[in-house]
């Protein structure tokens, strides 16, 4: 069985996946990431950037993997699709940016309020400036785009941008989803994702 690495946004909660892994087959192996210093995790002095976050993820590919990811963590998957395609089997991205300039696809900053929520979260967080773009054009695995219509700070438009410019990629939106979609819509989230993974 092809083990599924779910990665979480800046939230950074292992748990944010949970819901949906809860509702997928039981013999699919699972592994949910967090990642240190951001959100409410534990600090990690090795950890300095998204740099970091990918080799942590890398780590635990010694074969193909299956890689749900959720906003930032998108960021993060389609490094790893880029750096590591014969590892990554199927790719699931959720309202990310994917190294798209999210600026121009109309997206609010989400920094204040994050720091806000996690004012002890790591400051390279909130300090990076706009992710340089990504040849997602090279992504070879089977992506599916998941976002939905209500989400401000990653909109439907850059889904669209992403399913235009990753070769194998299908985009699903959900009515009424905004930027935590797999948390609150899990069974219809989680009914995309065992379909493109199955």
């Amino acid at each position: 069985m092809t083990k599924v690495l779910f990665l979480p946004g800046a939230g950074a909660s292992p748990d944010f996946w949970k819901l949906v892994g809860a509702r997928l087959p039981a013999e699919w192996p699972k592994h949910y990431f967090g990642w240190p210093g951001l959100g409410h995790q534990p600090h990690d002095p090795a950890i300095t950037g998204v740099g970091d976050l990918v080799k942590l993820v890398t780590a635990k590919m010694d074969e193909p993997v299956d890689l749900v990811a959720q906003s930032m963590g998108g960021v993060i998957a389609a490094h790893v699709a880029l750096a590591q395609p014969a590892l990554v089997r199927r790719l699931v991205l959720c309202v990310t940016s994917g190294g798209v300039d999210m600026a121009g696809h109309g997206a609010a900053d989400w920094r204040a309020d994050y720091r806000k929520s996690f004012p002890n979260a790591a400051a390279w967080i909130t300090s990076l400036g706009a992710s340089p773009g990504l040849p997602v054009e090279r992504i070879s695995a089977p992506t599916l785009l998941i976002w939905g219509d209500a989400d401000p700070i990653s909109p439907v438009a850059v889904g669209r941008h992403l399913e235009a410019r990753i070769p194998n990629a299908h985009l699903e939106v959900v009515a009424g989803g905004d930027h935590d979609v797999a948390a609150t819509h899990p069974e219809l989230v989680t009914s995309l994702i065992a379909r493109h993974l199955g």
